[in-house]
């Protein structure tokens, strides 16, 4: 035992603590600039700003790369140097006729995808908000499961369903009377030959798949509106539907707005409902961007660099959507 240089007895063999520590001081340091400059939340964001950063923004930036090369099979396997063509690849792509045609089918697909999406989603969140316990978990149950059921299922079990051979959809419209549309030219109609019957069954698909969302999403921003209004104004004459347009839809403005845009990012470039309705490629006059930009990659030759092109295209078509509606929302917002 020896004593230290306070005078009390301490072990001379006593380790001085981890070399690796960092002083006090700087600790304190680092603290207080933390707190001068408000960084906790940013520290706390970059762990999962640093995966973002590995998954989505460096292969936007190869795909990026991409787009301003010849890259085929031959620059992939490395038989064939990369070959740069500055804007080549865009100036291929707004040239070609396939590609309009593809937009235009893409553009009129969510003009009828979104708006019967957040119709249908609206109408369920409202009848789950006045259905008692009992109905309520039934229709939950049904909507979770049309919610849980992958694309690629319900894409099939609707192809089951609308098949030329024996499928419900053609029996039941030929069933029905002639003032409603029905009939015996029902009868082995097919629905994936061309591109309106095969659109009207992938909005059907998607429809199916996204009005979960919705209901879910207008449920719980009803749950916020306190009952009281919407007893004032039932005493004041008001009915549904002009309940709805006073109280509920301002209420709920940017709820809506959110919905809005999701749904058209979703549907816009809708992928998967549309490649199995059509048979995998199928007729190129039923390709919608996302199928225009698939068989441009891989359909042999395969042209990487084209769908890189094709992909940025999108990408700023719908981020000028995007832009256009938030900063009309924001202006909105602001008049008000």
């Amino acid at each position: 035992m020896v004593r230290t240089v306070t005078g009390r007895p301490g072990n001379i063999d006593s380790p001085a603590g981890p070399p690796s520590e960092a002083p006090p001081g700087f600790r304190r340091r680092w603290t207080r600039f933390v707190r001068r400059h408000r960084l906790v939340p940013y520290l706390l964001l970059l762990p999962s700003a640093a995966v973002i950063a590995a998954l989505v923004i460096w292969p936007t930036i190869q795909v990026a790369e991409f787009s301003f090369q010849n890259y085929g099979l031959p620059q992939l396997v490395g038989s064939a140097p990369t070959q740069w063509v500055g804007f080549a690849n865009y100036t291929q792509v707004l040239h070609d006729p396939e590609f309009w045609l593809s937009l235009r089918l893409s553009v009129l697909s969510a003009a009828a995808m979104v708006p019967l999406t957040l119709v249908v989603g609206t109408l369920v969140g409202l009848l789950l908000s006045r259905l008692g316990r009992k109905m309520a978990a039934f229709v939950s149950s049904v909507s979770i499961l049309a919610w849980a059921t992958p694309a690629v299922s319900a894409s099939v079990i609707f192809v089951w369903l609308a098949t030329p051979d024996g499928g419900v959809v053609d029996w039941f419209l030929s069933k029905l009377p002639s003032w409603l549309g029905g009939g015996a030219h029902w009868v082995g109609f097919s629905w994936t030959n061309a591109a309106l019957p095969a659109y009207t069954l992938a909005t059907a698909v998607v429809v199916w798949l996204g009005f979960p969302f919705i209901a879910v999403s207008v449920l719980a921003g009803l749950r916020t509106i306190p009952a009281e209004l919407f007893e004032s104004a039932r005493v004041d004459g008001g009915g549904p539907w002009t309940i709805f347009w006073r109280v509920t839809y301002p209420l709920l403005r940017p709820i809506f707005q959110v919905l809005f845009l999701l749904s058209v990012i979703w549907d816009f470039g809708v992928f998967t409902q549309v490649f199995i309705i059509i048979g995998e490629l199928g007729q190129r006059d039923e390709y919608n961007l996302g199928i225009y930009e698939y068989a441009t990659a891989f359909q042999l030759p395969p042209a990487y660099g084209l769908a890189s092109a094709l992909a940025f295209i999108l990408t700023i078509i719908l981020l000028i959507i995007t832009i256009g509606y938030v900063r009309a929302s924001v202006r909105e917002g602001a008049l008000r």
